[in-house]
């Protein structure tokens, strides 16, 4: 009820989806023009969407909230330019936010193993970047646990170039084996390890906030050329798992609103059909 008056159904909204837990929003441009418009919009979306989430005992401290948009060339070969990083045009390289270990031989052993998977896979390292963040805006109980940001640049290396979807499986080979690796090794540290996003097309920007936050945290987000034609912005309300800086939403391709089923369910159901995941591209990439 609003007031005194009903719910009713009205453009896209469905009172029967009241009970949902988690926001999503997901603003674009269908004649794909980027403009700064969009990632505004997206993130008053967001800010829209604060009901959808949750805080604990420290209010400042949110079950997690982010943005994923397109890769905003402009922007990047700036900040790649300040940190004297040659960066090619748009599609021949990749980046992403890279979570990392606050204790130095962690992360410094996590750089060295992510460094070396870069050149194994046959690409080039072009450099990292300090990213920006505003660790005062969060509360006590996220910044207990906050990882050290850092932002890959990696070169297009020997993938096929009539092929960019070549370069973006080659990027999600670099990012598994670098995740399986830093997860399965003795590392004190191993879990604040994380990658939100690695690719050539789309960059995530997300951590343990609260919607109104993930401006405030990422001075990036409010730069001028910081530009793209859609934004997807996800509010998490946790359910079935604790509230983390890698757990917040957007994932690489999607977020969900509301519980899907248990995290147990789901990790016995994908080892029931990891058979069926074979790829034509596997032997390939």
């Amino acid at each position: 009820m609003t007031g005194n008056r009903p719910l009713t159904r009205t453009g896209l909204y469905d009172p029967i989806h009241e009970h949902d837990s988690c926001g999503v929003g997901f603003v674009a441009d269908i004649k794909g023009r980027k403009s700064r418009g969009i990632i505004v919009d997206a993130l008053e979306i967001l800010r829209n969407l604060e009901h959808r989430g949750a805080c604990g005992c420290d209010a400042l401290t949110g079950d997690g909230a982010g943005i994923l948009i397109q890769i905003p060339q402009d922007f990047m070969s700036r900040v790649a330019d300040e940190c004297r990083i040659a960066l090619p045009p748009a599609g021949e390289y990749g980046t992403g936010i890279v979570f990392f270990p606050t204790e130095a031989a962690d992360r410094d052993l996590c750089l060295k193993t992510f460094e070396r998977i870069i050149r194994e896979e046959g690409q080039t390292l072009l450099g990292w970047r300090e990213t920006p963040t505003n660790s005062g805006c969060i509360g006590h109980v996220a910044r207990r646990v906050e990882p050290l940001m850092r932002q890959v640049f990696i070169g297009r290396g020997d993938c096929p170039k009539t092929d960019d979807w070549a370069f973006e499986r080659k990027l999600y080979v670099i990012r598994k084996r670098v995740e399986n690796e830093i997860r399965g090794s003795n590392i004190r540290q191993a879990n604040y390890f994380y990658l939100p996003s690695l690719s050539s097309r789309t960059i995530v920007y997300k951590g343990l906030l609260l919607a109104d936050q993930v401006c405030r945290y990422y001075p990036d987000l409010a730069a001028e050329d910081m530009v793209s034609a859609l934004a997807l912005v996800h509010q998490r309300y946790s359910t079935n798992t604790f509230p983390t800086w890698d757990l917040a939403h957007p994932f690489r391709f999607l977020a969900h609103n509301g519980e899907i089923n248990t995290l147990r369910g789901n990790i016995n159901w994908m080892h029931a059909r990891e058979t069926l995941l074979d790829s034509p591209c596997s032997e390939r990439t």
